[in-house]
């Protein structure tokens, strides 16, 4: 146990200086941001007094260090600062927004990640089989073709030909939980034929590798049927791999859905992040890439724990 809880801190403690490292990174990158932000805010028309004045309002008079240093200290203590497109809190504009994206990202997962694990159990069954052709193939075209494209291809099917959901997934805070769950079903989709296929697929190399084990076939000669192997004796033991790509693809549904909300023009994270690029508004900017990647590292972070604690020769290893 000591040993378990040793490994966790190591873990813990490699996060944080990989938050660290992201956040000078981030930090960096907004800093070498072309153009004056202070210009952009205020327009062309503005004085070279109310530039100068602006930019010591912002701070941007001080040198990087001491501001990264101010920043970083409010960061954790919940200040993000203020949106200099409105003038509101940051943290008001992010908490709806991560909230819409945690949502879409928990409903997905809700899809995805049985529909993963049950085909992969059935590709695994049917192994070199027809139906196994098909299913890797098909979750093979669907890692290959990037979001944008399978959203468009839903949008055309789904919206646009059948008229079944919308096509814009608009949400606010008024609507009920049904209104909510129809209006986000296409890029909820969208996401579930991406990340299904690598969940569907890890799954079925797991078990198909646990299926070669020496007691896996002492089972078969003592005539256990076989989908009851896979079911009670090969899936249990695979379960490290599996509970790794889960929280890996669980990961990429918070931090990866950039792409599928601007499409869908759906007001999350994701979404938000963009539209302050584009208007240069650095304090949303710099906290919603934190609040991603902090989000990503703890993700994966979880992965790698329960990926130990369900495998004891990875308990019992030195990392």
């Amino acid at each position: 146990m000591n040993n378990v809880l040793l490994l966790i801190l190591k873990r813990w403690g490699a996060s944080l200086i990989t938050i660290f490292v992201i956040s000078v990174i981030i930090f960096i990158g907004v800093e070498l941001l072309p153009g004056d932000v202070a210009e952009t805010v205020l327009g062309q028309s503005a004085t070279p007094e109310t530039v100068a004045a602006f930019r010591k309002e912002l701070k941007l008079d001080l040198p990087p260090h001491i501001r990264y240093g101010a920043w970083l200290k409010d960061f954790v203590h919940g200040d993000f600062g203020t949106s200099l497109a409105n003038g509101r809190p940051v943290s008001e504009l992010i908490s709806w927004r991560l909230s819409n994206t945690l949502f879409l990202a928990l409903t997905t997962a809700m899809i995805a990640v049985p529909l993963a694990i049950f085909l992969g159990m059935l590709a695994a069954f049917y192994r070199n089989t027809f139906f196994d052709k098909l299913i890797s193939t098909t979750t093979l075209s669907f890692i290959s073709f990037p979001e944008f494209f399978i959203a468009y291809i839903l949008i055309s099917l789904l919206s646009v030909k059948l008229n079944l959901f919308p096509s814009i997934s608009i949400i606010d805070k008024h609507m009920g939980f049904g209104a909510r769950l129809y209006t986000i079903l296409l890029p909820s989709l969208t996401l579930t034929c991406v990340v299904t296929a690598h969940m569907m697929r890890q799954t079925r190399a797991a078990i198909i590798n646990v299926l070669a084990s020496a007691y896996i076939e002492m089972a078969q000669i003592k005539g256990i049927k076989r989908l009851r192997i896979i079911y009670h004796h090969a899936f249990p033991n695979s379960l490290s791999p599996v509970i790794n790509v889960v929280a890996v693809n669980l990961a990429y549904l918070v931090v990866g859905v950039v792409i599928v909300e601007v499409v869908f023009v759906y007001p999350g994270l994701g979404q938000l992040l963009v539209d302050s690029v584009a208007k240069r508004d650095l304090p949303v900017v710099q906290a919603s890439g934190l609040i991603f990647s902090i989000a990503y590292i703890f993700l994966n972070l979880a992965a790698d724990v329960l990926s130990m604690l369900s495998n004891p020769k990875l308990r019992q290893s030195k990392f």
